[in-house]
């Protein structure tokens, strides 16, 4: 059969019952806690997130008197998130590589839809805790974590602190998993999809169909081009289904 042809595969039979290139179903809660100036949680299936984002003035010193702003993101795990305990890596005293990356990809990804100069010299830290994982956690942390973004600078607005959110978000962000099981591509992978695939790939992409991070890896083969460009079509049909569930959320009322 051909790439092309496996979208439109009946035969195939996920363990959640969904299509191939079906989403996991999403909720979106806001203001999720009520400190925080913007408070999200994502469900994404089984997989759960909180996204908290803290607007400060001020920047760090190496970006003092750039007239910019700067966003940043950290990502955590708690400790029975997952199927065994795994130690806070606060115990531990050091911060794991791939926290590290994820924490990076996060801040990269809500970096590319913020107008630096818009939102002056002022700091939103996001901060992504995942509650429960079921495969997908870096991905929610991205999709939810822009919610909580826009409701930090719509409180900034409010309070004065900048003329206007709009202004300062140039896109909307949002990001999904895609692979490749038993030689079919599909979308959104859970856990026991995930450690399965012969290719993970997760893909970021704007509101206006552009693409921040793409990152591919081959587990058990080496995958085409073929199969590359449909992964990028699942993942560009799971991304605009996801930033219509963020826009449904933002236009809502706060929980």
């Amino acid at each position: 059969m051909e790439i092309k042809d496996l979208l439109t595969e009946k035969t195939v039979i996920r363990p959640d019952g969904r299509a191939v290139d079906e989403l996991r179903p999403v909720k979106i809660t806001r203001s999720f806690t009520d400190i925080p100036e913007g408070s999200v949680l994502i469900e994404c299936g089984n997989t759960r997130v909180m996204c908290t984002a803290t607007f400060t003035p001020g920047v760090p010193r190496w970006r003092k008197d750039s007239g910019l702003g700067w966003v940043t993101a950290e990502y955590s795990m708690l400790p029975r998130a997952t199927a065994e305990r795994t130690d806070r890596e606060s115990v531990r005293g050091k911060v794991g590589g791939r926290t590290h990356e994820i924490s990076r990809l996060i801040g990269r990804c809500l970096r590319g839809v913020v107008d630096m100069k818009a939102l002056g010299e002022n700091q939103i830290q996001l901060d992504c805790d995942v509650l429960q994982a079921d495969g997908g956690t870096r991905t929610a942390s991205i999709t939810g974590a822009y919610v909580a973004l826009v409701e930090a600078l719509r409180w900034a607005e409010k309070q004065r602190r900048i003329r206007s959110a709009e202004r300062v978000l140039k896109d909307s962000v949002s990001a999904v998993s895609v692979g490749i099981i038993n030689g079919h591509p599909m979308l959104d992978l859970p856990y026991i999809e995930d450690s399965q695939a012969m290719t993970d790939m997760n893909v970021a992409m704007t509101g206006s169909g552009e693409f921040i991070e793409i990152q591919g890896t081959a587990e058990h083969r080496p995958f085409s081009r073929d199969e590359l460009n449909v992964l990028l079509d699942l993942a560009t049909k799971g991304n605009r289904e996801l930033q219509a569930i963020q826009r449904t959320a933002l236009a809502g009322a706060a929980s």
